[in-house]
């Protein structure tokens, strides 16, 4: 093959299929055929037309998942044949500070899959190989894309709350992440208790680990939080932030509310409510490519799976706005062999 089709975007939802020349890897990077792509939130970026310059064509997409095919110069810890993902950090630059003082999340020239950089809407994607993350065989690709984002996403919020053994822990939404991040939360030991609106998910949290369930259109669910003798961590994947306010109080002395959810309201807080109790409130964005491939062995080890719909390429703008819906259960996944 000497071409690739790709889906690009411009402006808002100006979806295009294309086909593009193959090329070369530049220094430094490794060509990837796409076995699959999960369709993220986090995808409006491209899509939305929320970046710097909407005007210029991107492929949306950072949960991929494929085969090397050609590596550039300088590459010397990839191979052709290897099965690798890449998630929404598409790779750190290494010289600048944050990275000097090994911060590469947030390196200051990290590629953005599918926002900075093209993403995996495509038959092929290039990635720099410091973002590339080794994937255990016998791993279906549709079922480890999404955990390359969304799972990493969870698994390091959980990790950076760092409750005691045996703790309890809140999941916030059982949607996209929070689905992944019961299951997480349950496999590393802690005590769950899944809060949503509506008793309608409350048979599936307790599938996915949840210990208890709390509805937050009924009862408060801080109260309801201190009631079961406040939560270590509570993770808060629903994209609101008025739904992420009433939280704070259900923490436990030295408690930690890790945000993964983008909204686009803000969350309120009593600073009363941080002060006395010596209360943590911060974010979380997934976490580097090394702890990707932690992330993947974990949840192979535990089988931790996310639960997904299949969609082919040709139908990728169909799959972004069933994404978009919010009627998906619970991640779809572009299947370039479908």
């Amino acid at each position: 093959m000497s071409t690739y089709r790709a889906f690009e975007v411009t402006g808002s939802r100006k979806f295009e299929l294309v086909v593009r020349e193959l090329r070369r890897p530049p220094a430094g990077q490794v060509r990837i055929r796409v076995e699959s792509c999960g369709v993220c939130h986090t995808d409006v970026l491209a899509a939305e037309g929320l970046r710097a310059d909407p005007g210029r064509p991107v492929v949306p997409g950072h949960e991929i998942v494929g085969v090397v095919d050609a590596v550039g110069d300088g590459v010397t810890a990839w191979k052709v044949g290897e099965r690798v993902g890449v998630g929404f950090l598409g790779g750190q630059c290494g010289e600048c500070d944050p990275c000097r003082r090994g911060d590469f999340v947030n390196c200051a020239d990290q590629h953005q899959m599918g926002t900075t950089v093209d993403g995996g809407y495509a038959e092929v994607v290039y990635a720099r190989g410091s973002g590339l993350v080794r994937v255990p065989e016998g791993v279906d690709p549709v079922e480890a894309a999404p955990l390359l984002c969304a799972g990493l996403t969870t698994f390091k919020a959980l990790q950076r709350a760092g409750g005691p053994p045996g703790a309890l822990v809140a999941v916030q939404g059982i949607g996209g992440l929070g689905h992944l991040g019961l299951q997480y939360a349950a496999k590393l030991g802690y005590r769950v208790a899944a809060v949503a609106r509506g008793t309608g998910k409350e048979a599936l949290a307790r599938r996915l680990g949840a210990d208890h369930y709390i509805d937050s259109s009924r009862q408060d669910p801080g109260a309801a939080l201190r009631e079961l003798g406040g939560a270590a961590a509570i993770i808060a994947t629903a994209a609101s932030g008025a739904s992420m306010t009433g939280l704070v109080t259900g923490l436990a002395p030295r408690g930690h509310l890790v945000v993964v959810g983008a909204a686009p309201d803000p969350v309120s807080v009593n600073t009363a409510d941080l002060i006395f109790g010596t209360r943590t409130l911060s974010g979380s964005l997934t976490g580097s490519s090394i702890e990707n491939e932690d992330n993947l062995a974990f949840s192979g080890r535990h089988g931790i799976r996310p639960m997904i719909e299949t969609m082919p390429l040709a139908e990728a703008p169909k799959a972004y706005e069933r994404m978009l819906s919010g009627e998906a259960r619970f991640r779809v996944v572009l299947d370039m062999a479908a």
